[in-house]
C-alpha cells in the first residue's frame, strides 16, 4: 500500500508541468498628491478651476476710465509743448543767429523793424554789460541821444558807402551813448538794407575775406548831441569802431567810439584789436574798443530778440 501512494503523488501530467510560475506582485507606486484646499479669502485664479482645454475669457471693450484720463491729460499735454517747440524755434532762428537760409516772410518782417518797433526796445535807455570792459570789469553805458530815421545820404565816409552800396538802404537808425564816467561816448547805428539774405551774406564774406572792418578808410561817422558830453564828437575825434554784417536779417550793426572831452585821435583802432591783452595804444588802454564792441554787440543781440518775437507774431505763434 505504501509503496503504491508515493509512486502516485511523486507523477505529475504533462500541463502541470508546462503552466508558468505566478506574476510577481506589481511594485508598490504612492499615491498622487492631493491638492491643498485654497485658503479662506485667496483669491481664486480662473487657471486654477478651468479645463486646460478651456477657452480663455475675452478681454473688455473698454478701458478703465482712469486709464483713458491720463491718456487724454498725455495728448493734451504733448500738444502743448508741440506749440511751445514750434514758438521757441521761430523765435530761436533770430536769438542763436545762426541761419544761413533764414524764412523771406520772417526776413521781411524784420526789415520792418526799424518803424515797427519801440526805440527804447531797440536802443534801450541803459545798456549794462557783466565783465564787458578791460580786465572783465562790469561796464554800463546811458544813452544820451536818438537821431530821427533817415536815408544814407552823408550818413557814410564815401569809402564805406561804396562798400555797403550791394546792399542798399531802407533805413537807417542811430543813437549815442556814454559811459558812467561820462568821459567816453559812443555811436551806434543799424542800417536795414534792401537786400535778401544772399546779398547780406555776400557782403559778410567780403568784410571777412577783404578785412573791411579793420580798415582805418572804412570807419563810421558818430553822432553828435548838442549839449551832452557828445556835442563834440566828430570825425577827428574817432577812436575805435567795428562793422558787423548780421545775415540772418537784413541789417548792418556798427559803433564808434571816442572821447568825451573832444580829444582829437591820430590813430584809431579797430575794436576786435583794440579788445586784445597787451595793447598800448590810446584807445585800447582807454578801454575804447571795449566800449565800441560792447554796445554794437548788445544792439544786435536787441535786434535778434525783436525779430524772433515779430517773426512768432506774424507766423500766428502767440
Amino acid at each position: 500500500m505504501s509503496t503504491d501512494t508515493g509512486e502516485a503523488s511523486a507523477e505529475q501530467s504533462p500541463e502541470s508541468q508546462l503552466e508558468p510560475p505566478p506574476a510577481p506582485p506589481r511594485p508598490f507606486a504612492p499615491p498622487k498628491p492631493v491638492e491643498p484646499p485654497a485658503r479662506v479669502g485667496a483669491p481664486l485664479h480662473i487657471a486654477a478651476v478651468l479645463p486646460k482645454d478651456a477657452p480663455k475669457p475675452a478681454e473688455p471693450d473698454e478701458e478703465p476710465q482712469g486709464r483713458s484720463l491720463r491718456r487724454t491729460i498725455i495728448a493734451v499735454a504733448c500738444a502743448i509743448l508741440g506749440l511751445g517747440l514750434l514758438a521757441g524755434s521761430v523765435a530761436g532762428t533770430w536769438l542763436s543767429g545762426g541761419d544761413e537760409n533764414p524764412d523771406q516772410a520772417a526776413y521781411e518782417t524784420a526789415r520792418e523793424l526799424w518803424h515797427t518797433a519801440e526805440v527804447g526796445t531797440l536802443f534801450p535807455r541803459t545798456l549794462r554789460g557783466e565783465a564787458a570792459g578791460p580786465g572783465d570789469a562790469d561796464r554800463t553805458w546811458k544813452r544820451i541821444g536818438v537821431a530821427g530815421d533817415g536815408d544814407c545820404r552823408r550818413a557814410f565816409d564815401p569809402n564805406l558807402a561804396k562798400a555797403l552800396a550791394p546792399v542798399g538802404c531802407e533805413r537807417l537808425l542811430r543813437a549815442t551813448y556814454a559811459d558812467a564816467t561820462g568821459t567816453h561816448v559812443t555811436t551806434v547805428g543799424m542800417l536795414f538794407t534792401k537786400a535778401g539774405p544772399e546779398r547780406m551774406q555776400a557782403l559778410r564774406a567780403r568784410f571777412a575775406d577783404e578785412d573791411l572792418g579793420e580798415r582805418k578808410d572804412l570807419l563810421p561817422l558818430p553822432y553828435a548831441v548838442p549839449g551832452t558830453p557828445a556835442a563834440d564828437f566828430g570825425k577827428r575825434q574817432r577812436a575805435s569802431w567795428t562793422v558787423g554784417v548780421v545775415t540772418d536779417a537784413p541789417v548792418v550793426v556798427y559803433s564808434v567810439s571816442g572821447f568825451a572831452d573832444g580829444r582829437e585821435v591820430s590813430d584809431p583802432q579797430p575794436a576786435q584789436t583794440a579788445v586784445r591783452a597787451g595793447q598800448t595804444t590810446a584807445p585800447a588802454q582807454a578801454g575804447l574798443g571795449h566800449d565800441a564792441q560792447g554796445i554794437a554787440d548788445r544792439i544786435e543781440s536787441k535786434l535778434r530778440s525783436q525779430a524772433g518775437e515779430a517773426a512768432a507774431e506774424a507766423g500766428g505763434v502767440k
